[in-house]
């Protein structure tokens, strides 16, 4: 008897599977199922991740587009001069949090997500991955909700407030980029049934993102499924599909929202829009952050306060949780004007290389890669701090939007 042959390249594309756990695994772990784990899944995910990259490095010819330098090179630098700028942090127990994510996380989940964005197979699993997280995200936090047993990964009562706000963020967003990928496949469906299918998932979901309080993921969901279909659309080569589509989702969301706006019994219990309706956002913090991470950048010049040093500068000690929630003005208050040049660098030419080499690679691919960066790059300008692997993924993945993968 012959041993059954293992497929070294299809095992590769596992990879786009395990990087998509690590990449939600925040949200996994507030369901039932990951949750009960006798791990924690962050490092399982991570631990599999590692092995399965560099089988797919090694079982792939890989193409590089010239564009790709400077922004591989900002990152590059930016991750220096962080660790440059930890000598004069006012800062101990954040640096030292901070430090590890940004020069051991943050140079690997780039890295997968240039692999898992390029090949075809990892992409495909990835995308499936995510397709089906939104979902289990949105019943356990609908179920968790309705019980009363379960809030968002904690047991009632339990949770504390952070913690809780930076759950219902993680929920959120998976079920953000689940839309997105659900809204893309709608308009790609040629038969009723498919449409049906497709279109129904993305309404569930939408409903659903009103469930769990996160206003910043109820933004980014509206925008990728308004957004990332007509990209497909345009980047295939038909603008009056990809505007039509945009007037028909705007359209439905208006009226959906009308709906529910004039109809209390059935706004009940919508986390999210009592916070959009009951003058929630004159509460938040964010713009207070703003405003100090500005002077603070401004005060500190050309250096900055060092990484991880707005919190106690700020005069919240070493509170992480504080941080400026945006993350240009985070590169500009800790990391003075280098920080700044450099994020803009690798961010902004991330971004940049996306919009130029849409119209040059296939639109499915356009179109998946958006869907999963989209709600997390909008995440970062208003939340998460440079350490966050989720930005440091979705910065990897605009980025394959320049890279080539064939099986060896």
């Amino acid at each position: 008897m012959s041993a059954p042959r293992i497929d070294s390249a299809a095992l590769g594309s596992l990879a786009g599977a395990a990087a998509a756990i690590l990449h939600l695994a925040g949200a996994l772990k507030s369901t039932p199922l990951g949750a009960a784990l006798p791990v924690d899944l962050t490092l399982l995910a991570g631990a599999l991740l590692l092995p399965l990259l560099a089988v797919l490095g090694l079982t792939r010819r890989w193409w590089l587009h010239p564009g790709l330098g400077p922004p591989l090179a900002g990152a590059a630098l930016l991750w220096l001069w962080l660790v440059l700028a930890g000598s004069w942090s006012g800062s101990r127990a954040i640096l030292a949090a901070k430090l590890p994510e940004v020069v051991l996380l943050a140079p690997v989940m780039l890295l997968a997500g240039l692999a898992v964005g390029a090949d075809a197979g990892a992409r495909r699993l990835a995308v499936a991955v995510t397709l089906a997280s939104g979902p289990l995200v949105a019943v356990s936090v609908a179920v968790g909700l309705a019980t009363g047993q379960v809030v968002l990964g904690g047991m009632a009562g339990t949770a504390g407030p952070d913690m809780l706000r930076v759950q219902y963020q993680l929920a959120g967003l998976a079920i953000a980029c689940a839309a997105g990928l659900s809204a893309v496949r709608l308009v790609e469906s040629r038969g009723w049934a498919g449409r049906l299918l497709w279109g129904g998932l993305t309404a569930l979901l939408a409903a659903a993102s009103l469930l769990p309080g996160g206003r910043t993921a109820l933004a980014a969901l509206v925008l990728a499924v308004l957004l990332v279909p007509a990209l497909r659309c345009w980047s295939a080569g038909a603008p009056r599909r990809a505007l039509g589509w945009v007037a028909l989702a705007a359209l439905g969301a208006a009226a959906a929202l009308a709906t529910l706006l004039l109809d209390e019994d059935a706004a009940s219990g919508l986390r999210t829009l009592e916070r959009l309706t009951q003058g929630d956002l004159e509460g938040s913090a964010r713009p207070a952050l703003w405003r100090a991470a500005l002077a603070w950048g401004a005060e500190t010049l050309p250096w900055g306060l060092g990484t991880g040093g707005f919190t106690p500068a700020a005069g919240h000690g070493e509170r992480r949780g504080l941080y400026p929630h945006n993350h240009l003005l985070e590169a500009w208050a800790e990391g003075g004007v280098p920080g700044l040049l450099l994020w803009l660098l690798a961010f902004g030419g991330g971004g940049l290389l996306l919009l130029l080499r849409c119209r040059q690679v296939a639109p499915a691919r356009v179109a998946r890669i958006a869907a999963l960066v989209l709600p997390v790059a909008l995440a970062a300008m208003v939340s998460t701090d440079l350490g966050n692997r989720m930005v440091w993924f979705a910065l990897g993945l605009a980025l394959s939007i320049g890279v080539g993968a064939r099986r060896v």
